[in-house]
């Protein structure tokens, strides 16, 4: 396989690495959100939290795409391939983070609550100053583990017409009947960022505060 080939693969690499990366960051932000509503023992959000939990836990994601790619044209939202494809990711992932967030939040000291509370702590300063950087603490290793779950789970953004790193496999081989070489190129590529992430994941965990000495 010629390096022409490769790097059109690793230009479409590109794309999924940032498409990965935004998604997962707005995930994060909403499953602190989903948290805090889980957490804020209003009914109708904890409902609402725990309804969006488990639609986007208990359908596929490809299903949630092809759902978006068709959906928002018929209530009058366009948006391009990218845009749904990031809102898409960010959704599903958002749910998985929600519920790894809960064990971080459930392992949360009681004396430390206790404590902010006798300090004159509002809820809101309890929860974004101890709850969310003690629970993140606590479910690093989980939060890393779905970022490359994502990661992988991007290659499904190609059915709302954006190309990515598989996408661009296929319409390679489709042009050169290579498919071994493209495929296993394409494979070869995930796991080089995959295990790029999984070291990365593991200095900062050490790197955290509270972290075991090695």
């Amino acid at each position: 396989m010629s390096w022409k080939l490769f790097s059109l693969l690793l230009e479409a690499s590109l794309m999924t690495i940032f498409v990965s990366t935004i998604s997962i960051l707005i995930g994060l932000v909403l499953a602190i959100l989903l948290s805090a509503a889980n957490l804020s023992g209003i009914r109708p959000l904890q409902w609402g939290g725990k309804f969006f939990i488990s639609f986007f836990r208990g359908t596929p994601l490809l299903v949630q795409l092809l759902l978006l790619y068709n959906l928002l044209p018929v209530m009058g939202i366009q948006m391009p391939s990218l845009a749904t494809a990031i809102l898409g990711l960010s959704l599903c992932t958002a749910a998985y983070q929600a519920e790894n967030l809960r064990g971080g939040f459930e392992g949360v000291p009681r004396g430390l609550l206790e404590s902010a509370d006798m300090a004159g702590f509002s809820p809101a300063q309890t929860f974004f100053h101890i709850r969310v950087p003690i629970a993140l603490r606590l479910t690093l290793p989980a939060l890393i583990n779905e970022a490359i779950l994502i990661l992988k789970a991007s290659s499904l953004v190609s059915v709302v017409g954006l190309v990515e790193l598989t996408r661009m496999a296929q319409n390679l081989v489709a042009s050169t009947f290579m498919p071994l070489e493209l495929y296993a190129s394409a494979g070869l590529i995930y796991l080089v960022i995959n295990l790029t992430v999984a070291v990365l994941g593991r200095q900062l965990e050490q790197r955290l505060p509270g972290a075991p000495a090695k």
